[in-house]
């Protein structure tokens, strides 16, 4: 249905303006009686798991999670190459546990052992996948998640604060900014004042211990900013701003930090446990011992299964039973993931390792699972008997409690908002601007010089043709290359708020465009200013202003081919490498060395969506209408004015205004298709199923 929806625009942006802007306009609104219906269908085929009433919200949650299956199917190329011994991959292989309020539990386990995997089911931000099965049972109190409906998403995403392994952030606002952008994310003006979200932020800043880098850009690779932990933090500081999760998921938030740093971020993962009395998950690997000293739980993985899971104090115990005791002057973190580990330094201690995971698991497997989570509860009853006094009933539907169900601001809130944050970003940052200045007046300065003064002989034809044809390119190179880089990492920003479903896709892209507007347009004026007068180009003022126009609407176009090749990208080398592939085509039959009319039929649709063309028709018709050139002399070859030269190039009867409505055309296409893509690549979890 997708695909027949997208061949269903492209058709119809192929018609007239009356027929093409109609049929859009009802594709769109066919789209959304779509999705409303399958919304409302996902809805009542799981009412048994859907979301309850904010009513039933409470602040202390038990997350239990019981036989946790994850499989990986193999993909066609190992079937074919493996044949029968291609079997499914067991990521997760029956793992049960329990996590409470007040209490840090840490993942641990060698790399592969499913650490990351056992997170990801927990906070339900299992990516979606065809060959992925996930099975179990994942329960908030008593109380089961429900499937990944869209209605069950939006309250999962008050519910559960999920901070991923990659913090990236727009780099040139500042820790304080970054956070009022999350909290008018969650704290709309018309359930919250200016003030309230104030304070919210300045609470959640004492609280992760960056209140004194407020003012600190975040930075990246290329500005200097705040440091790793401190980054570790904000993105914690993010989830929590503006809401009250019950329950805070951690993806190895220590890793690539020295060990102050680390000890800092699980400092503030103790501190959020123990004082907001929050259920926090943690996946860790090999943490010092001041560090392993603030865990209270411990949930150690081995090859996809659980080898422990209970009370940090009560693994010592637990694994000198089994003959392993922890020697004292030890790491215990350490000590317990090298027992785990598969040594394959040779086939003798691989097999005598592999066994020992084995029997681990095994013995493990043999204890009653629920009655150790309840043998668990009751050691710890000053967390769940006091719970459990002010517990309101459950929804008898099965479903998650919910938050405070946070509004999301509307559109025009969404906007504004979005608007602001482009904008500091874009403004802010001088580093790249100075570069593509400096790149716009270096390829003005060549150019200028190499056709410098261009008088009207005849051979000065072919000279304004090179430089209009090396001036489209130039201006479509520099917009395209300058949005394949800088829109691939922000999709990663983009993707992780889309998760929590902070904003729409469509104020987003259009608070974008507006943002990076004026300073879009700059460069390629900058270029016009200078290459124009230098060459000595057609000597009006509207001509000028033409020239102008014309090149920055063609930036403008190849900046929106960027978006649209980005939004399928899986990286950005891969965009890198895509997007020059897209644009040679372009240049091809960009209408200087193909002509229009010998262009073979089954091509011409490339033709007509160049927006080189479009943009070297409209320059040339520009320059050359009304062009008296002088007599060479010769016998043959001599074109006495620009219409001549117009009509050998195809480009006679039309005019710029012709070629900046098809650039637009091509444009505006470029921008439906990114939002469509973006849209249907929205980040999508798998449903645990029972």
């Amino acid at each position: 249905a997708e695909m027949l929806e997208l061949a269903a625009g492209i058709a119809l942006w192929s018609c007239p303006p009356h027929i093409k802007i109609p049929g859009v306009v009802g594709l769109a609104a066919l789209r959304g009686i779509r999705a409303k219906l399958r919304e409302r269908e996902e809805e009542s085929g799981g009412n048994n798991n859907t979301v309850g009433d904010a009513s039933s919200a409470r602040d202390e949650v038990v997350v239990r999670w019981d036989d946790v299956r994850m499989t990986l199917q193999p993909t066609k190329k190992e079937k074919k190459k493996l044949g029968a011994d291609a079997k499914p991959k067991r990521i997760l292989d029956g793992v049960s546990g329990a996590a409470k309020p007040g209490r840090l539990l840490a993942i641990m386990g060698p790399s592969g052992s499913g650490k990351t995997s056992l997170l990801n089911a927990l906070a339900a931000q299992v990516p979606r996948s065809k060959r992925l099965t996930l099975r179990g049972t994942l329960r908030h109190d008593d109380v089961s998640v429900g499937k990944d409906t869209r209605r069950n998403r939006k309250r999962l995403n008050d519910a559960v604060a999920y901070v991923q392994q990659q913090d990236v952030f727009y780099s040139q606002l500042t820790v304080r900014e970054t956070l009022e952008t999350a909290a008018a994310m969650r704290m709309p003006t018309s359930t919250h004042t200016q003030s309230q979200r104030s304070d919210a932020v300045d609470d959640v800043l004492r609280a992760m211990g960056i209140a004194h880098v407020a003012s600190s850009k975040v930075g990246d690779v290329k500005t200097r900013g705040v440091s790793g932990g401190e980054r570790k933090r904000l993105a914690l500081a993010c989830e929590l701003v503006g809401g009250s999760p019950h329950v805070v998921c951690c993806d190895e938030p220590t890793s690539g930090l020295d060990a102050f740093q680390a000890q800092r971020v699980v400092e503030s993962l103790k501190k959020l446990a123990v004082d907001a009395r929050r259920t926090v998950v943690c996946s860790i690997h090999q943490p010092r011992g001041s560090i392993v000293a603030m865990f209270d739980d411990l949930c150690l993985m081995a090859n996809g299964k659980c080898v422990y899971q209970g009370a940090w104090s009560d693994a010592g115990e637990w694994f000198g039973a089994l003959g392993h005791p922890i020697p004292t002057n030890a790491n215990p973190a350490e000590f317990l993931v090298d027992l785990v580990s598969v040594d394959t330094s040779s086939d003798a201690k691989q097999k005598e390792s592999e066994a020992r995971v084995e029997a681990l698991a095994a013995a493990w497997k043999k204890r009653d699972s629920n009655a150790d989570v309840d043998a668990d509860a009751d050691n710890n009853a000053d967390v769940d008997n006091n719970a459990d006094a002010s517990r309101p009933d459950g929804p008898e539907n099965g479903s998650v409690a919910a938050t405070g169900a946070n509004r999301r601001a509307g559109f025009a809130a969404q906007f504004f908002m979005l608007l602001k944050r482009s904008w500091r970003q874009v403004q802010r940052d001088g580093a790249t601007n100075k570069i593509r200045l400096s790149t716009s007046m270096n390829s003005a300065l060549v150019f200028g010089s190499i056709f410098w003064r261009m008088g009207l002989t005849q051979t000065s034809i072919q000279d304004r043709l090179g430089l209009l044809q090396v001036s489209a390119i130039n201006a479509a190179m520099a917009a395209l290359m300058k949005t394949l880089t800088a829109f691939t990492s922000e999709k990663v920003i983009v993707n992780r708020e889309r998760a929590s479903g902070s904003y729409g896709m469509t104020p987003y892209l259009a608070a974008k465009l507006c943002a990076e507007l004026p300073v879009g347009a700059f460069f390629p004026l900058a270029f016009g200013a200078v290459v124009y007068p230098m060459a000595g180009l057609h000597p009006r003022i509207d001509r000028f202003a033409k020239f102008a126009g014309l090149i920055v609407l063609e930036s403008f176009t190849s900046s929106a081919i960027g978006l649209a090749v980005s939004s399928v990208a899986p990286s950005t080398e891969a965009a890198v490498a895509m997007g020059p592939a897209v644009m040679v085509l372009f240049i091809v039959f960009g209408g200087y060395y193909v002509n229009a009319d010998n262009v073979p039929v089954c091509f011409r649709w490339i033709n007509k969506c160049s927006l080189i063309k479009w943009a070297f028709q409209g320059l040339c018709v520009n320059e050359f209408a009304g062009l008296e050139f002088e007599k060479s002399g010769r016998k043959y070859g001599d074109q006495s004015d620009g219409g001549a030269v117009l009509e050998r190039l195809g480009f006679d009867g039309t005019s710029a205004g012709d070629a900046a409505r098809e650039q637009v055309n091509v444009a505006s296409f470029c921008y439906l298709l990114t939002l469509y893509l973006l849209e249907k690549n929205a980040p999508k979890f798998q449903s645990m199923e029972p």
